[in-house]
């Protein structure tokens, strides 16, 4: 499907999205959002509601000084209040301070919250609604309308809802925006309600979704296709309850399958990392399972599906994943086959000279045990190396012992002792820590880097436990997962026992090994 309708992006992370539970941006975090999003080329930037907070006051005086070069940013803020004239409204005037280009004005479409929420009548709101657009027009501001609660009220009392866009409209909004505020609505109400209003309206329309039905992209697709030419939504689908509609989905299902243009061809391979930047800025772990942009979202695990995809990609995958910058990945398991194993060795640079089936009966037998190598492709990658002809251990962990002491009106204290061997040397070293993997950490670490100092690099940034079998309660068998980086790399390593120090000693040991080895490769 080919057309030359574009689609104009409203990205309202800064805004709606910072309404999530959890997030918090700063301002800094903010103006960088925003050269982010400009750099994707959205139309629209909604950066906060100036009469609502000081530091969304202090955003709008810092984006006076940035130049953006595809966005427009936008200031958000309601009509005016029933008992004021909209000139002695101290939040429209604060509105206009922000000194954007472009105004969202949210207003009541639902006759309910019109005469329960706002304690009005629903002609005052309409009034509400005229003077507020009237007076930014006449401030030279394009006005988008974003008609709040428009589907419930349209259920509810469809000719109120037309009245008060007619309102709108009349005062000379640019946009009118119908909000799915409550998240209600499934894609045929959208569909046969967004016809109904663009055959009685002329003023373009847009769509402002939420996904507390997980319909939020859905929705919002469903209204483009029903006339909708604006699509409002957060970065990861970001926002309070249960988020907005995901723009990270929209994009490229708009761009990549329906044919439509609302980003510069040039910038949808940044999704991916778009994606997890804002992430990471957010302090939110980026959902691996996510549509496009997730680490998993092009990962093979079953044998026959990656042998199909070693010889077709297409045939397991809906699109090419470089197209949003992602990468294929080929997910090492007991469900693995022969051509998951050759994949990910090739990937690696690992020769296997048709051991595939020697290491596949390997991971299959250490799954069996506990271990898994689905989410440790450090310890797979471990396996391969210590099959080549070549390996050699650069160390060897012959002995350790952990102890925790806590007496009567004191802390609890951890000890670890290590006796390491490398080459034909012994080391016996001692440390102490918080807990036993940092006693046993510090203690691997004094023994290793006299021989190998570049281990100073390697920091450890996370540690899993997962109890295998809770019926045995505190005999079940503990698997442990490690992540650590260095350098630019992050790898996982894992380790399994019905002890869990033993266990956090394998995944810990054999951390340290994996960097050691890739270190002699370069």
């Amino acid at each position: 499907m080919t057309t030359d309708r574009k689609i104009a992006l409203y990205d309202t992370t800064l805004r709606d999205g910072s309404q999530r539970r959890g997030i918090s941006y700063s301002l800094a975090d903010k103006i960088r959002i925003s050269k982010l999003l400009d750099s994707l080329g959205v139309a629209y930037i909604e950066g906060g509601w100036p009469g609502s907070n000081p530091k969304d006051c202090e955003y709008f005086e810092r984006l006076k000084d940035i130049s953006l070069e595809h966005a427009r940013p936008v200031a958000f803020g309601s009509t005016r209040h029933a008992q004021k004239t909209v000139e002695d409204d101290p939040q429209v005037a604060m509105l206009l301070a922000a000194a954007t280009p472009v105004i969202t004005l949210v207003g009541k479409a639902w006759d309910l919250h019109v005469t329960e929420v706002l304690n009005t009548t629903p002609e005052e709101n309409l009034r509400m609604v005229q003077d507020s657009i009237r007076y930014l027009k006449e401030h030279g501001r394009e006005v988008i309308f974003d008609a709040e609660h428009f589907f419930d009220g349209y259920r509810a009392n469809p000719a109120y809802t037309f009245e008060v866009l007619a309102a709108a409209a009349e005062a000379g909004a640019d946009w009118l925006v119908l909000c799915d505020t409550n998240g209600g609505s499934l894609p045929d109400d959208i569909s046969r309600i967004v016809r109904s209003v663009s055959q009685t309206l002329p003023t373009p329309l847009g769509i402002h979704t939420h996904n507390d039905m997980e319909l939020a992209v859905a929705n919002t697709l469903a209204a483009v296709s029903a006339g909708c030419t604006q699509v409002q939504g957060t970065i990861n689908g970001y926002g309070e309850r249960c988020g907005n509609a995901n723009l990270i989905s929209i994009i490229p299902n708009l761009q990549l399958k329906m044919g439509y243009t609302c980003i510069p061809a040039t910038t949808i391979e940044k999704l991916t990392g778009l994606s997890r930047t804002i992430s990471e800025i957010a302090n939110l772990t980026p959902d691996d399972h996510a549509a496009f942009v997730g680490a998993a979202a092009f990962a093979h695990k079953g044998g026959i599906h990656v042998a199909a995809v070693e010889k077709l990609p297409e045939s397991y995958e809906h699109i090419a994943p470089e197209l949003v910058g992602n990468v294929r990945d080929f997910v090492v398991s007991e469900l693995s086959g022969r051509s998951n194993i050759r994949l990910r060795a090739r990937e690696l640079g690992i020769e296997l000279n048709g051991s595939e089936k020697e290491i596949l009966t390997t991971i299959k037998d250490l799954e069996a045990r506990g271990l898994t190598f689905d989410n440790a492709e450090g310890s797979f990658e471990l396996l391969l190396r210590r099959k080549q002809k070549s390996y050699r251990a650069p160390f060897s962990l012959t002995d350790s012992m952990v102890v925790s002491e806590r007496r009567q009106q004191h802390t609890l204290k951890v000890e670890a002792i290590v006796k390491v061997q490398v080459d034909d040397e012994i080391f016996h070293t001692v440390s102490d820590g918080d807990g036993p993997v940092h006693a046993l950490d510090a203690a691997l670490r004094k023994a290793l880097l006299p021989r190998y100092p570049q281990l100073s690099d390697v920091k450890l940034v996370d540690y899993k436990v997962r109890i295998l079998d809770p019926d045995r309660a505190t005999a079940a068998t503990t698997r442990v997962t490690i992540h650590a980086r260095a350098d630019g790399q992050w790898w996982s390593t894992v380790g399994c026992s019905d002890n869990i120090i033993e266990a956090s000693i394998f995944a810990l040991s054999d951390s340290f090994e994996l960097y050691l080895l890739r270190q002699q490769q370069d």
